[in-house]
């Protein structure tokens, strides 16, 4: 493999774009900063990645993602701490999970050192990007395509390594609401539902649209054969407070293995609180409504963080959460994550990675 063994090249921006940005009212995903990065994988190995200003590319219509779907992501953030370093949260466990992707799409797998000094180079270019207000970061895209023009039905051969980062603030603002899906299906077991890739997202839209009709702003998704357990929402994996237990579904291959779920689940011994990965139906869920036993529900995502769930739409029945109390366990698990990156808190899971 040739990449690598030079410094990334590197042309600058003629001009940045940065002082047009306002950094009190980022929102998620509006603003791409000054500079991308781009590698090529042609003859079987990844080419010499270059950093460039970010902007339009050229592009043929016979190229075989946009016809077949081979078309994979990542996203992850780096953050300012206390001392005003940069650090990125678990790449090697994003890095893990996207090759887990690439394979499963008959893709190229990205080499450790590839993946790391590109996240790397490109936050030391736009290190000035990186936002320090409350609930922002710099939001990190990896993503991988096939680039081969081609029409016949193939794996293709050559592809396109991909990095851009966006300044973003906090994904959902306020308490979302979210409709139990009972009709429409995002993946099955044995399928992609674990792969972040494009169809799955795309997919997801006209049944998402319905519910954002009815006045949800999400899909709360469950399994493909009876709609009997729940599996994610949307934008994000699922978590319950249950009688007093934390408890979410358990990983199956239609679900998304998420690195903020996983962050939790070995943070909840600390916090004080029983967890349980199950099988968690529909119907006690809506048991827990009504006999007071489901306390909270929230989300959790790279995106989306800790994103609270003030209702849950059920049969046709909307239910109400009760009001976030100062020592929800929702609210202590995002403070202790964030403090964790802000190093406010000893990192003793060695998850920050230092941009240095």
């Amino acid at each position: 493999m040739s990449v690598l063994t030079a410094p990334i090249h590197i042309e600058r921006v003629k001009k940045s774009r940065l002082s047009t940005i306002d950094f009190s009212n980022l929102g998620f995903g509006n603003h791409i900063s000054d500079h991308m990065i781009v590698a090529d994988y042609k003859n079987g190995e990844w080419q010499e990645p270059k950093i460039m200003p970010y902007g339009d590319m050229m592009m043929s219509p016979a190229m075989l993602s946009i016809h077949y779907g081979q078309s994979i992501f990542e996203g992850m953030k780096a953050f300012k701490n206390k001392d005003g370093e940069i650090i990125i949260f678990r790449p090697e466990r994003h890095h893990k999970r996207m090759n887990k992707s690439l394979e499963r799409m008959c893709m190229p797998a990205i080499p450790e050192e590839l993946f790391m000094q590109s996240l790397t180079s490109l936050i030391k270019v736009d290190a000035d990007w990186v936002p320090t207000g409350e609930g922002s970061a710099l939001y990190l895209r990896p993503f991988v395509f096939a680039s081969e023009a081609k029409l016949g039905v193939k794996i293709a051969e050559e592809y396109k390594f991909i990095v851009l980062t966006s300044p973003v603030g906090p994904y959902f603002s306020k308490p979302v609401r979210v409709k139990v899906e009972e009709e429409f299906v995002r993946a099955a077991e044995g399928g992609t539902g674990f792969v972040k890739c494009a169809g799955n997202y795309g997919g997801a839209f006209y049944p998402t649209m319905l519910a954002q009709k009815q006045g949800f702003d999400q899909v709360l998704w469950t399994d493909s054969k009876e709609h009997k357990y729940i599996d994610e929402s949307g934008a994000m994996n699922i978590m319950f407070v249950l009688n007093g237990k934390l408890v979410t579904p358990r990983l199956l291959s239609s679900l998304l293995d998420g690195v903020t779920r996983d962050s939790i689940l070995k943070l909840s011994e600390s916090l004080g609180i029983e967890k349980e990965e199950r099988r968690i139906s529909v119907a006690e869920i809506e048991d827990g409504f009504k006999n007071g036993t489901l306390t909270e529900a929230f989300g959790v995502g790279t995106a989306a963080i800790v994103s609270t769930i003030g209702s849950i739409g059920i049969h046709g029945n909307v239910y109400e959460l009760p009001p976030v109390q100062p020592d929800s366990f929702q609210l202590r698990a995002k403070k202790k994550l964030s403090d964790i990156r802000k190093g406010h808190e000893p990192d003793v899971h060695g998850w920050n990675y230092f941009i240095s």
